[in-house]
């Protein structure tokens, strides 16, 4: 188990003897020019035409059959097509009137106000804290007015093609796809409301650290960190391994990961936890299954080089390390940023109003204190223990698709909020 903290007709008969003719008296045969010569291709007759009538209505009426079989799933599929162009309506408008689309053309007018007073640039930082919420409201009112555009377009194919007399599948195809991406796009805008931290836009720092469990453990946190960084190539953020401590035998101590895009901190924010394993262990002679424990803060490289920074926040014991960089400078810089933004999450989540009160952010790594649960052998599961979501479909998880399972937790703590919120009024 592992912790973790975050800064696709043939037919063959056999033929039967053929008896000898039986012998005939001679007879003189007649003359040649008195034989009628006979017809090569003989005329048609009427079982032969009837026949051929008779085969000719068998292939129409199979013909008929298809286009009606045809013309019934095209039916279908139309239906379907429509009930799905309906609900993707029905949630854009939700959306739309959810997001209030009147407040937000309000505050669009009040920020591009203050972007163009002649003292803006006084206080740089205010500034760019104004323009990166002009951009986000300008984002929103973009998607919400492209989510109603395409889903006109989809109303629009479904209202022609009910005119049609016979289905157009390109049509249904085209609006197919158009809901298709846009219930793609309407998932992921429903995520990032659930995201209402003031660190859910930034970027993340994952430190990963091998526990309990040996070389098991450590090859367990190597597959950790393979997940995260695939999972960051899916969404196409920037990921980058920062830091690793190597094992004796195989796997990583520890590793740190850096994920640079919008919103990577608040999808990532819940996948802080111990993150359990039960296989068949490949390094155990006797294939027994094996289970792995860890946590921590999150590993830093053991390297000794000239240009490494570490930092210690002396009241809370806080401690970052930066090696990758080639100047003791830059080490620094990115050190206090990394500390700061850690700082910073620790007093987010134990609600601290005062720095005293900070006192770390360890990950136990024991039985009861696990955030997931992966089960290898003897049968295959990856379960979420806090929101009850799992799925068989371990490898895909394991190649990164944890989407599923943010979405799911987001949800559950948007709704543990709101109920907290309830009971404390």
């Amino acid at each position: 188990m592992e912790g973790l903290s975050l800064v696709r007709p043939f037919c063959c008969s056999n033929a039967s003897a053929v008896s000898p003719a039986r012998a005939r008296p001679f007879l003189r045969p007649p003359r040649l020019h008195h034989l009628p010569m006979p017809r090569l291709l003989p005329p048609p007759s009427r079982s032969r035409s009837v026949g051929s009538v008779v085969c000719s209505t068998s292939n129409d009426q199979l013909s008929q059959s298809v286009e009606a079989d045809s013309r019934d799933w095209a039916m279908q599929d139309f239906y379907s097509l429509r009930r799905e162009v309906e609900a993707a309506s029905a949630r854009v408008d939700d959306f739309r009137a959810s997001a209030g689309l009147q407040h937000l053309e309000k505050e669009l007018a009040g920020l591009e106000l203050k972007a163009s007073d002649a003292s803006f640039w006084d206080d740089r930082a205010k500034a760019q804290q104004t323009l990166l919420a002009l951009t986000d409201v300008k984002d929103k009112l973009r998607l919400l007015s492209d989510f109603k555009k395409q889903v006109e377009e989809a109303e629009t194919i479904v209202m022609l093609t009910e005119e049609m007399d016979s289905k157009d599948t390109g049509l249904l195809e085209e609006a197919a796809g158009i809901i298709k991406e846009l219930n793609k796009a309407l998932d992921l805008f429903e995520l990032t409301e659930l995201l209402s931290g003031p660190y859910d836009k930034e970027g993340a720092v994952v430190n990963i650290t091998a526990g309990a469990g040996g070389t098991d453990a450590q090859d367990w946190a190597d597959m950790l960190l393979r997940m995260y960084v695939r999972w960051g190539e899916k969404q196409r953020y920037k990921t980058r391994v920062v830091e690793k401590s190597m094992g004796e035998e195989a796997g990583i101590k520890s590793a740190t990961l850096e994920v640079e895009g919008r919103y990577a901190y608040g999808y990532l924010s819940g996948e802080k936890g111990t993150h359990r394993i039960v296989r068949q262990s490949p390094f155990n002679a006797k294939g027994l299954r094996q289970t792995s424990f860890s946590g921590g803060k999150g590993g830093q490289n053991v390297n000794k080089v000239e240009t490494a920074v570490r930092i210690t926040h002396i009241p809370t014991g806080v401690t970052v390390r930066c090696t990758e960089e080639r100047s003791q400078l830059s080490n620094k810089i990115k050190a206090l940023s990394r500390l700061k933004a850690k700082l910073l999450v620790i007093a987010e989540e134990q609600r601290a109003s005062e720095i005293k009160q900070i006192r770390g952010d360890a990950v136990k790594a024991e039985w009861g204190q696990q955030i997931r649960n992966y089960v290898f052998h003897p049968y295959k599961l990856v379960k979420d223990v806090r929101t009850g979501y799992e799925t068989s479909d371990i490898t895909s998880v394991m190649d990164g698709e944890l989407d599923p399972f943010i979405k799911t937790y987001l949800k559950y703590k948007y709704s543990m909020l709101v109920s907290a919120n309830e009971a404390g009024q």
